[in-house]
């Protein structure tokens, strides 16, 4: 099924931050969206998950209306924002119990063989937030996120300010995430990045532009 955004608007105050985006994303595709800070890449993806509400526009997951239906989008995405939404006090184990809610069965099995192993985050499970690097967060984080197994996972600036292990790590995951036919949408200014995507779009004065990318980075800066 296809996931699309059609039209969306978002104001705030005088500041049309949102005006008309729109784009498809088939299953088994990598979708990158780029843009200066303040571009609205951060309140695009909120309004994706459910956070934000939008001025305007639809959000559908096979014909659906996620937007209008809280169930559904929630069943079908899972978001990782650039902070990180853990509980800091408690483990990765502990985190991991609240995301699976009632799924004790499920959780054992993909600390073996799911999400949570492929992350490799059996190697820090007794760990408390507090103490974990950021790429362990940021593996921990995105294991929470597919708890519910969701087809669409949304990720903002899922590589900032992380170690080159961890990037890899996370990157391997990416690509297995689509292989298996999920629908994977990013912000990125991390220009390896870009190599993952199978579309990428420029978003700019509240508008996105496909954009083809060759690997002349001062170029897409340029356009920014």
């Amino acid at each position: 099924m296809q996931f699309e955004i059609q039209n969306i608007q978002k104001r705030f105050g005088r500041k049309q931050v949102l005006n008309g985006v729109s784009l498809a994303a088939d299953p088994g595709t990598c979708v990158g969206i780029v843009g200066k800070n303040g571009s609205g890449k951060s309140t695009l993806l909120s309004i994706l998950a459910g956070i934000l509400k939008p001025d305007g526009g639809k959000v559908t997951w096979g014909g659906d209306d996620l937007l209008s239906s809280p169930k559904k989008l929630a069943d079908a995405i899972g978001y990782v924002p650039q902070g990180t939404p853990l509980f800091e006090e408690l483990t990765a184990l502990d985190n991991l119990r609240l995301w699976y809610a009632g799924k004790s069965r499920d959780l054992a099995q993909d600390l073996k063989d799911g999400v949570p192993a492929m992350l490799d985050i059996p190697s820090f499970l007794h760990v408390p937030v507090r103490q974990m690097s950021g790429g362990m967060k940021k593996r921990l984080s995105i294991s929470c996120a597919m708890a519910h197994r969701p087809p669409v996972l949304l990720l903002d600036e899922p590589s900032a300010a992380l170690d080159l292990s961890a990037k890899a790590a996370i990157h391997a995951y990416f690509r297995e995430f689509t292989r298996q036919g999920g629908i994977l949408l990013l912000s990125t200014h991390d220009a390896p990045e870009f190599e993952l995507c199978d579309k990428l779009y420029l978003l700019k004065d509240g508008a996105l532009t496909p954009y083809a990318y060759d690997g002349d980075l001062p170029s897409l800066v340029a356009r920014m």
